[in-house]
Formats: structure tokens, sequence, C-alpha cells
């Protein structure tokens, strides 16, 4: 098992920026690679960003590109997502999430094994 805690969401204006955090712990070197998606509501969750624990290319949706960056600090197990220039329709619930197996870096919900509680993210006008 894997645990996953998020931290870092709050009330940010437009044009802000904010820094979400996701811990890991647990089988923590069962885990290859971790995303991040968001919820709106009433909308599904999507996907937003995902990283290797290993290094590589990171991947991010096209609507987050160029404003939000992912990173990791192994040495911490833990994933950063650094979200820019913020706008009201980033609002939403950020979750992080943790897969196993290796391969392309996975961006559908249903891909991945472990997820944490969310964290929300408000993004005033």
């Amino acid at each position: 098992q894997v645990q996953l805690v998020e931290s870092g969401g709050g009330l940010v204006q437009a044009g802000g920026s904010l820094t979400l955090s996701c811990a890991a712990s647990g089988r923590t070197f069962s885990s290859n690679a971790m995303g991040w998606f968001r919820q709106a509501p009433g909308k599904e969750r999507r996907f937003v960003a995902a990283i290797r624990w290993s290094g590589g290319p990171t991947y991010l949706v096209d609507s987050v590109k160029g404003r939000f960056t992912i990173s990791r600090d192994n040495t911490k197990n833990t994933v950063y997502l650094q979200m820019n220039s913020l706008k009201p329709e980033d609002t939403a619930v950020y979750y992080c999430a943790a897969v196993g197996r290796p391969g392309p870096l996975p961006v559908e919900v249903r891909e991945y094994d472990y997820w944490g509680q969310g964290t929300q993210v408000t993004v005033s006008s």
C-alpha cells in the first residue's frame, strides 16, 4: 500500500500562485510514477500532470502548459505541482495519485492505483 497526502491548497486571486505537495509513504518503492488530477464541482476528475520518480520528461495537459510545473523530491518522497497565473477555471479539488507499473505516463483515472484525499484550490476573479 502507498499512502498519499496532499497539502498546499487554498484561496487565491486570479493571476496568483500556489504550490501543492503530495507526500507518499508506505510501499513507495512500488510506485513508478505520480500524477495530479483535478475535479471541479459537477465534473469528472481530469488529468493535469504526471512525472516518474526516476526522472525523464514530464507530461502536462495543454490547458496548464506554461503555467503549471510538476516536480519531485525523491529524498522526501514528495511530488509538487507549482501553479502560476491561476485562473478561475482552475478551481477544483486537486488529487495526487500513484501508479506502480512501468511504461508511458498514464493520464487516465483508471490507470492509477493509489489516491490522496484531495486538496481544494479556489481561484477568485
